[in-house]
């Protein structure tokens, strides 16, 4: 960050589902020790925090397979030491482990009902525009028993914030649960690195382009 305008915020969500959007120009000044960034309920744990310019879609991605995406606008821009608002509704158990910014287009607007019956920009404007070879963004996402999926940006629908989502991936006991999620495009390469120190890379390209279920 170089400039801490007033048309940039900084978007956070925790492990519980919280997220929060606060004003750039809130950490314009530098204080020796820190400033508090967000309010954390007990037990609660930072997941991760993004800049944005106000205008973009937020997906909140859970161990559950579940992903939720919803409208920027629809979080109202809250000062430092706020605690924020309900981002996705889980169960007991359940936490985020990924936030995605991504373009507000290509989302079809969805109610709850009919979310999981839909069909089977982003910060880094570059990864839009290294698509596929339709020059469509996927979202890769992966669990903790090594599997893993590409899916079309387009695929996860708009919803309303603090829903509990849609099926981003199958949870089954094959795949275990949800790990991690990240926007990329055909050039991109992924490295995926076990707990035990293992490393694999590979082209995104060559990992399966399917559905949300």
């Amino acid at each position: 960050v170089r400039e801490y305008d007033e048309q940039h915020f900084v978007f956070f969500a925790t492990a519980h589902g919280t997220v929060k959007k606060t004003p750039l120009t809130e950490y314009a000044f530098r204080l020796a020790r820190g400033k508090i960034a967000i309010n954390l309920d007990e037990g609660d744990a930072l997941v991760d925090a993004q800049l944005t310019d106000g205008e973009h879609d937020i997906l909140l991605f859970a161990s559950n397979g579940k992903t939720v995406r919803f409208a920027e606008t629809a979080v109202r821009s809250m000062g430092r030491t706020a605690t924020g608002v309900r981002g996705i509704r889980l169960a007991g158990g359940e936490r985020v482990v990924s936030l995605i910014v991504a373009a507000a287009s290509a989302a079809p607007e969805l109610e709850d009902d009919d979310a999981d019956d839909a069909i089977d920009a982003v910060a880094d404007e570059a990864a839009v525009s290294q698509g596929d070879d339709d020059g469509v963004a996927t979202i890769l996402t992966a669990t903790r028993n090594g599997y893993g999926k590409r899916t079309p940006l387009p695929d996860y629908p708009r919803k309303g914030r603090g829903t509990q989502g849609v099926i981003g991936i199958q949870t089954t006991e094959r795949n275990g649960p949800l790990v991690g999620a990240v926007l990329v495009g055909a050039t991109d390469e992924v490295l995926l690195i076990s707990d035990a120190g293992t490393l694999v890379r590979t082209r995104a390209s060559e990992i399966s382009r399917v559905g949300r279920n």
